[in-house]
Order: structure tokens, then C-alpha cells, then sequence
């Protein structure tokens, strides 16, 4: 017998009805199967609990929603027809020590958020006339925006995008240009490269530009080929 035990013993029957409040001191379940221990403030500072499943919106096999809590995060905990042997985290709660990610100071309640320990955040923002969908990373720096009122997306990185596919990647606006603008641009392909206008081309370099082909070079038009007006070097 432990001393949880020994503790439980000194309670009438070691039945508890209703809930009670327990500190997290264990989140390491040696079965991996997202269970806590939790101590009893009010019964022991030292002794733990058995280990408590705990209450999640969804669970099953291989999915559901996971969220354990911290180690000397405060939980609420029930037991199973008020038997102390079996306790079950009913969920989290915040206190004058471990306060909320967020406020309602003008008591709209417009914001929705998931925060993480490091900081990660996702934000679902109901502000009338400025609903918005926030995921970011703790920096802040790295972002995906996604604006209702405008009906717009904003990606933001602060450093490197990759975007990584085995199909196709299509870029397409049926009412509006697509524009990209860099320092430096290069465009490689395996195979052929086609690049169709359905009105004007124009290419033009502040420099010097380069055309050039390992076999043949073919230039074709309707009307004419005009090549600057002054001079014309061929080699």
C-alpha cells in the first residue's frame, strides 16, 4: 500500500462526491495513453493520484483532439462514482497564477485562441467588420493571414518559402494580374518551357539580355521583326 493509498484510507470509504481540484505532477504516461497523475492540494502536497484520463471533445483510434496539460497546471477533477481510484480530468483552469493568453476588457468576447507554451498561436477573430483567421509562430514573424472583410490571404515568412508537390502547381486570378516582384528571379525547368501572351509580351533589361539555344533559334511573326534602329550585330 502507498502512501496515496494510506491517505485515501484515512478518508471515509474514499468516496468523494462532486469535483475537486488537483495540481498536474505527471504527464508522462508509461502506456501512451494521455493520462495524468494529478495531488489534492487540500489531502497531500507529496502523494499522487492514480493515473486519470482525461476529458477531450473527440476521441478514438489514432485521432481526437490532444491537449495534455502541464506539469503544476490547475485541473478539475472528477471520480468515477465518487471513487477516489478513479479519477477523470474534466479539463484546465486558469487562476491568479496561470492567467488566460487573451482579455475581454470591452466584454465583446470577439476573440477565439489556441496558444502553446512557446507561443504558437492560432486566433479566430469575430470582430464585426473585421473577422479574420490568425495562425502564427511565437516569433510573430512568420504568419498566415486570412481576412473576411477583404476576402484576402496573407502569407508572411521571414525568411525562405518553399512550396513542395509531386503534381501540379497552378497559379491562376480569373479578374486580376498576378505580379511577382524580387531582387533576383530564376526560373529552371527539366523539359520545355512555354510562355504564351494573349495580347503584348514585353521583355526588357536595363543591361544586358541574353537569348540563348544549344541547336536553333527560330523567330517568327505575323507582320515584321524589327531590331534596333541603330545597329544590328551579327557573329
Amino acid at each position: 500500500m502507498n502512501g496515496y493509498d494510506l491517505l485515501l484510507n484515512n478518508e471515509k470509504n474514499n468516496i468523494f462526491n462532486g469535483v475537486t481540484i488537483g495540481i498536474v505532477t505527471n504527464n508522462k504516461d508509461p502506456d501512451g495513453l494521455g493520462r495524468i497523475k494529478v495531488k489534492f492540494p487540500w489531502l497531500s502536497e507529496n502523494e499522487e493520484s492514480y493515473w486519470a484520463r482525461i476529458l477531450t471533445p473527440m476521441a478514438g483510434n489514432d485521432r481526437g483532439i490532444y491537449f495534455l496539460p502541464e506539469v503544476d497546471d490547475e485541473v478539475l477533477v472528477a471520480f468515477e462514482q465518487g471513487d477516489m481510484n478513479v479519477p477523470y480530468i474534466l479539463g484546465a483552469l486558469w487562476n491568479g497564477k496561470d492567467k488566460p493568453p487573451a482579455k475581454n476588457d470591452d466584454g465583446k468576447n470577439n476573440q477565439r485562441m489556441i496558444k502553446s507554451r512557446s507561443g504558437h498561436q492560432i486566433i479566430l477573430d469575430d470582430t464585426v467588420g473585421a473577422e479574420q483567421i490568425i495562425i502564427q509562430d511565437k516569433t510573430g514573424k512568420n504568419q498566415i493571414l486570412i481576412d473576411s472583410k477583404e476576402n484576402n490571404m496573407n502569407i508572411k515568412v521571414e525568411k525562405d518559402l518553399t512550396i513542395e508537390t509531386k503534381g501540379k502547381i497552378i497559379l491562376k486570378s480569373s479578374d486580376d494580374d498576378v505580379s511577382i516582384e524580387c531582387n533576383n528571379l530564376s526560373i529552371k525547368v527539366n523539359k520545355n518551357y512555354q510562355l504564351e501572351a494573349g495580347a503584348n509580351c514585353t521583355i526588357k533589361a536595363k543591361s544586358k539580355y541574353e537569348l540563348e539555344a544549344a541547336s536553333g533559334l527560330g523567330i517568327k511573326c505575323s507582320a515584321g521583326v524589327k531590331i534596333n534602329d541603330t545597329s544590328l550585330e551579327v557573329m
